[in-house]
């Protein structure tokens, strides 16, 4: 018996086949041969809800592409205090290249898959496929757009703002496998009231009043606390101020 080989997946890795980070991250980036070198470099991993996954000052010896789950990134002060600067979710790529040593903390704020690589094979990768090294500039430079994006809703968006606008991040964001187009969702939050107040510069009363609202006017459903259902994304998005916004 003859079996048809497909020339869309010919030489790709069994376990690459139905990755996002090859369909929309930067593995995509690269050819059969040079994704089969990666990929025999790799090793997968399921990290618990708030486990470290890099330290602020850790030298820097492999890099991941986050399979799914939540990434909290923070910054530390040298008295301990620590601020919430980003979330990363699949199939963003987590590491910094070109540097030795990373310059923030990375925390699994969910329960995470991560596949990892040696440093050493990602450099190999940036010599080999400009292609790559092309996706690894993309993303960066749209994690400085996002981050411009959110420090407009940190200065100047209110409260109820601020939180909408989380909330729809995180709607957008936190499952690869949804229709990014869908016109409702559906979500279990990844971080605590304290972790959302520290993230959007206010209290913990006012994250749980501006959700207790959102929830009154029938913009939000929540159940088990955690839980959270949007029947209307243009709805929730017509409550964030401006044009809403995006990942960080």
């Amino acid at each position: 018996m003859t079996l048809r080989q497909d020339i869309h997946s010919s030489g790709i890795p069994v376990l690459c086949l139905s990755c996002e980070a090859r369909r929309r991250g930067v593995c995509g980036a690269l050819e059969p041969d040079h994704l089969a070198y990666l990929a025999k470099t790799s090793s997968r991993h399921n990290i618990e809800p708030g486990v470290e996954l890099i330290g602020d000052a850790e030298a820097v010896d492999c890099y991941s592409n986050v399979l799914s789950g939540v990434v909290k990134l923070t910054k530390s002060l040298s008295d301990g205090r620590q601020q919430i600067v980003g979330l990363q979710f699949a199939p963003d790529f987590l590491g910094r290249p070109f540097k030795m040593k990373s310059a923030i903390n990375a925390e699994a704020a969910t329960a995470v898959s991560l596949c990892s690589f040696p440093r050493a094979a990602i450099e190999r990768m940036m010599k080999q496929s400009p292609e790559f090294v092309h996706r690894l500039l993309k993303q960066a430079l749209n994690e400085l757009d996002e981050a411009r994006e959110w420090m407009v809703t940190l200065g100047r968006k209110t409260a109820p703002e601020k939180v909408a606008s989380f909330l729809l991040m995180i709607a957008r964001n936190i499952d690869s496998n949804v229709d990014p187009t869908a016109s409702s969702t559906c979500f279990e939050l990844p971080m605590t009231r304290a972790d959302i107040s520290d993230f959007l510069g206010i209290t913990n009363e006012t994250v749980s009043r501006q959700l207790t609202s959102l929830r009154m006017d029938g913009v939000i459903r929540i159940e088990n606390n955690r839980r959270v259902t949007v029947d209307s994304m243009s709805r929730l998005e017509r409550r964030c101020g401006g044009r809403g916004a995006t990942a960080v």
